[in-house]
This record gives structure tokens, C-alpha cells and sequence, in this order.
């Protein structure tokens, strides 16, 4: 089947994933009791929040990376419309066409 009723997971939202099970392992007391535990869980909780920091930094260099090209489409749009609308008419004609021909 090419198209799935399940939603596509991305990498980032998987990567949060682990972090957060993670964090909630090593928030556990269950292993208290295991020696040398305690420099494991600080070496971990270390990279964890190094972890986190590149998630949110991933972020919100996508999302500034998002607000340029959207100004950038903006501003072509402003100055050249015609052009817009000449390539809207011709994309809506070539998807007509082909779902014509189905």
C-alpha cells in the first residue's frame, strides 16, 4: 500500500523519545544498590542535558531556517506576482491533466 493511515515518526521526535526514557531510568531507585551508580547516573544525566540542549538548538535553527525561506517566498511573491500566478495556473493545470487521465 503506498500510503499508510499511520503517521510518519520523525528522527527528532524519536531521539526525544529515548532522552525522555532515559531520564526516567536513570530517575529510578531501583538501582541504587549497584555500585558505582551513582558516577554512571551523573555521567549520563551530563549528557543528557548536552542532549537536550542540541534538541532545543536543532530546533530552533529549524524553525529560524523556516521563518527565512517563508519571508523569502513572501517577498518574491510581493515583487514578482505574476510570475506566482502564472506557475499556481500551471501547477493546477498539470495536476488537473494528470488526475484526468486517471
Amino acid at each position: 500500500m503506498l500510503f499508510s493511515s499511520r503517521k510518519p515518526r520523525s528522527a527528532l521526535s524519536d531521539l526525544e523519545n529515548f532522552v525522555n526514557d532515559l531520564s526516567g531510568l536513570l530517575s529510578s531507585k531501583d538501582l541504587d544498590n549497584v555500585p558505582k551508580i551513582a558516577d554512571l547516573r551523573a555521567r549520563l544525566d551530563s549528557r543528557l542535558t548536552d542532549a537536550r540542549d542540541a534538541l532545543v538548538d536543532i530546533s530552533d535553527q529549524a524553525a529560524q531556517r523556516t521563518r527565512e525561506v517563508a519571508k523569502a517566498a513572501d517577498t518574491y511573491a510581493h515583487e514578482e506576482p505574476w510570475r506566482v500566478v502564472t506557475g499556481a495556473v500551471a501547477a493546477g493545470v498539470l495536476i488537473g491533466y494528470c488526475l484526468s487521465r486517471r
